[in-house]
């Protein structure tokens, strides 16, 4: 176990030391959690949550047009429509 010691301001800041921002990705501006389990708190990094699920529904199909996705809300709304009715 590794013990890294920071100054708590009278403002009740501390500086979270380098090695700890390298190991958790933490860059200025940047949101961190913490996170109280019992009688210890847990530091956490708590980025953007468009930067952590940039990406994530990629796709190889071209994007729609306009006019297809007009289309396609018809047809979803036509079909709600039917299933509501019963049909």
């Amino acid at each position: 176990m590794k013990e890294l010691l920071s100054t708590v301001t009278t403002k009740g800041q501390v500086t979270i030391p380098v090695e700890i921002r390298r190991l958790l990705g933490v860059v200025a501006h940047e949101k961190v959690a913490f996170i109280l389990e019992g009688d210890q708190v847990r530091l956490a990094r708590k980025g953007s949550v468009v930067a952590h699920t940039a990406g994530m529904l990629k796709t190889t199909q071209p994007p729609l047009t306009a006019e297809e996705l007009r289309e396609a809300a018809e047809r979803a709304i036509a079909e709600d429509v039917v299933e509501r009715m019963g049909g």
